[in-house]
């Protein structure tokens, strides 16, 4: 956690029941608050994730306060994995609970893997500021129904991604108008072992250039 960021465990009522997840302030006068998603359920992803985590420590040094949760039937949160459509509307709950939360504050959505899937999905519901999506999983999910946010983006991949096809990623990025601000981490793998604080400083870097 940041200096000055200040850690709260919340419940927020979410589609299928309570949703884990804590809140974490950030010292500054930011105008955007932050949520991020995490990876996929079944394969062990959770709000504590270094990733998630690593984006969370970024977008508070920037004054940004953060949310971070379970998705349903992770850790205290109520329900059952539901094939990311469930995942999308407990997000989006989340959201809400942010915005009631810090209200006048803008949206920064973003998401590592499962959770970049969702934070796509759910930025054509809600209009947030910037996108952040980490090593997306293009070609395991479908991101070809999904068209390009109504704000900035930013699509980071590791190019040793053994989990992730970096080059169906890229050319997805590529294949959309406006297209992200893509950037490419040479020797990268999925979990960013490593490079968390390249990641860290890539992610703080966008916010303050905004």
């Amino acid at each position: 956690m940041n200096p000055g960021a200040i850690a709260e465990r919340t419940v927020i009522q979410g589609p299928a029941g309570p949703i884990e997840a804590v809140a974490e302030e950030a010292a500054g006068a930011g105008d955007c608050y932050g949520v991020i998603c995490h990876p996929h359920p079944l394969f062990g992803g959770t709000m504590d994730n270094k990733v998630v985590t690593t984006v969370a420590r970024a977008l508070q040094a920037c004054g940004v306060p953060t949310l971070r949760f379970n998705f349903r039937g992770v850790g205290a949160s109520a329900g059952r994995y539901a094939e990311g459509i469930g995942e999308c509307e407990d997000a989006l709950a989340v959201v809400d609970f942010g915005a009631r939360r810090w209200p006048g504050r803008a949206l920064v959505l973003a998401g590592f893997s499962f959770g970049a899937y969702v934070a796509a999905r759910i930025a054509e519901r809600r209009d947030p500021r910037r996108l952040f999506l980490v090593a997306p999983p293009v070609g395991r999910f479908d991101f070809s129904v999904l068209g390009p946010p109504r704000c900035p983006w930013i699509v980071i991949q590791g190019d040793a991604d053994d989990v992730v096809d970096p080059a169906a990623v890229i050319g997805w990025a590529h294949s959309l108008v406006p297209a992200p601000r893509l950037h490419e981490m040479p020797g990268a793998g999925h979990f960013f072992h490593g490079r968390l604080i390249e990641l860290r400083d890539l992610v703080s870097g966008e916010i303050r250039s905004a």
